[in-house]
């Protein structure tokens, strides 16, 4: 009798944990959540034109747990977005921006405000210059010679800077890169 005690005893354990385990179990989240903590993150970052489009998907067509919370950021981005347009003095000041951006590893952005400086003033060597290191520093050594080589066309100087500059270090291996920089020695 104290056996058959034991099993019920067994039984009413098993049935509590299988009644704890399928209490416990997460239901399926929704996409948009995934969408939602990407719009806050981007937020908190700063990017809050990213950020805001998000954020204005997630008021159409989003989890109506996130429509009032998406609404309120939504306005909190716009805000922002106006107070941190950039506005450059000049086109060395967005240059100056634009390394700051790639020295703090910020990569995409730097590569915005290089291309913005190329689309005003093709020839501004200087942005041609800044576009190659980013390029050497992400492996991108196609489009790095590409603009080293067009930096160098329209300003010599910069094969000198190139030549001592560490921000190239990814590169010196590349046979096309030592001719670029070294032409004299062929």
């Amino acid at each position: 009798m104290p056996e058959a005690r034991q099993e019920n005893a067994k039984i009413k354990t098993m049935r509590t944990l299988a009644g704890k385990k399928a209490l416990s179990a997460k239901p399926a989240l929704h996409p948009s959540f995934t969408q939602y903590q990407n719009a806050v993150q981007w937020m908190q970052e700063g990017k809050f034109d990213k950020a805001r489009a998000l954020f204005e998907k997630l008021t159409h067509d989003g989890a109506p747990e996130l429509l009032e919370r998406s609404r309120t950021y939504l306005a909190v981005c716009e805000r922002n977005g106006k107070k941190n347009g950039l506005a450059f003095g000049s086109a060395e000041e967005q240059y100056d921006y634009a390394i700051s951006l790639l020295n703090t590893g910020n990569y995409e952005d730097a590569r915005d405000q290089f291309e913005s400086l190329l689309k005003k003033n093709a020839v501004a060597d200087y942005a041609h210059y800044g576009l190659a290191i980013l390029n050497s520093i992400t492996g991108q050594a196609e489009e790095c010679l590409d603009h080293l080589h067009k930096a160098i066309e329209l300003n010599a100087q910069n094969r000198i800077q190139a030549r001592s500059d560490t921000d190239f270090n990814d590169m010196a291996d590349d046979p096309r890169f030592t001719e670029l920089l070294y032409p004299e020695a062929l």
